[in-house]
């Protein structure tokens, strides 16, 4: 195994420098980390453990958490996830803090700052997909915080991980559903959350490539409803009321429960295909009583986790994460495996 000596002396500098950049003391040139981190990861280098939950309980780490959908219960398993880690690292003398915003970038952005104010070493973030955020993250990157991003992503940002499905993956694969569910001439509203969401762009980007080659299949209008159960309601009442030829909705993020209620009081349950994201109890119900057709979970658990543990694991180590595409499993459920 390779030692602190044979990295310094791959990458032209003292043991100090090495030192400083494992334990994230001191300024270091940032190409001179990279240096170092990306031989440390080419050796697999790995410090002892007993050292790191030493020198973990005397840095008295701090991590913040800025998650979307404030009020989403979607958000609220991915909060479990968090928690679960979260009293494993207070084994460690390492905090979580955690802060909620509703689909507002002005929201996010005071949320990370004032996460900064309180000294965070490392953040995890789903995203607002604006440049402000992206270039905040660079700001965390110069300031020697690392950002993971988690259930949705930010692209040409300095973040090291993301954890999440594959967004365009899982789009195709609804697309894909929709054409095994129906037949004929299909005519789909899409209930999206918002335009800003990287997520729910791309999935809408991978339903789309995946229902074109058939020819049948045909998107008629896409609404957003910023993840809100009673905007979702009156968004899919009203879409269904313009376009009464509408046989099959698509909904890329939250509001399912509110929109499928609304399906429900048009008297058009028995004629519609509906395909959703994610198990919550109400999409469950839905799924019982025939309305939706299938549903595509993502390990909400996993995603509130896992970027914990690649955080800690960077500000201990140093080490770079094992990947930095993250993909959780795509999880098809319908009335007969729930």
């Amino acid at each position: 195994m390779a030692t602190i000596k044979e990295i310094a002396a791959m990458a032209g500098v003292s043991r100090g420098t090495v030192d400083r950049v494992l334990n994230h003391r001191g300024s270091v040139n940032p190409q001179t980390e990279q240096k170092i981190l990306e031989i440390m990861q080419t050796l697999d280098y790995k410090p002892n453990k007993a050292g790191i939950v030493l020198a973990a309980r005397k840095k008295n780490l701090k991590i913040g958490v800025v998650l979307l959908g404030l009020g989403t219960v979607f958000y609220d398993e991915i909060l479990s996830g968090i928690q679960a880690k979260a009293a494993e690292l207070s084994d460690y003398n390492c905090s979580v803090l955690i802060r909620q915003t509703y689909y507002n970038l002005s929201q996010q952005l005071h949320a990370i700052d004032g996460l900064i104010a309180e000294g965070i070493n490392g953040l995890a973030i789903s995203p607002y997909n604006d440049p402000a955020i992206r270039e905040k993250i660079d700001e965390l990157h110069a300031m020697g915080i690392p950002v993971v991003t988690l259930n949705t992503d930010i692209e040409n940002s300095h973040r090291i991980a993301y954890v999440g499905s594959h967004f365009y993956r899982s789009g195709e694969t609804a697309g894909g559903l929709m054409r095994l569910m129906t037949h004929g001439s299909i005519h789909t509203g899409i209930i999206s959350g918002s335009r800003d969401i990287l997520c729910h762009t791309e999935r809408i980007a991978g339903f789309r490539s995946a229902i074109t080659p058939c020819g049948r299949i045909h998107i008629v209008e896409t609404v957003n409803n910023n993840d809100d159960e009673s905007e979702s309601y009156d968004l899919t009442a009203a879409l269904l009321s313009r376009h009464p030829e509408i046989n099959a909705l698509y909904f890329t993020a939250g509001g399912v429960y509110g929109g499928c209620r609304a399906v429900a009081d048009s008297g058009r349950a028995a004629d519609m295909t509906v395909i959703t994201y994610d198990m919550v109890d109400t999409t469950r119900e839905y799924i019982e009583k025939g309305l939706i057709a299938a549903t595509i979970c993502q390990q909400p658990f996993l995603q509130g986790y896992k970027p914990l543990e690649i955080l800690f694991t960077h500000l201990t180590s140093g080490g770079l994460p094992a990947a930095e595409y993250n993909y959780v499993d795509i999880d098809i459920r319908i009335k007969e495996n729930l």
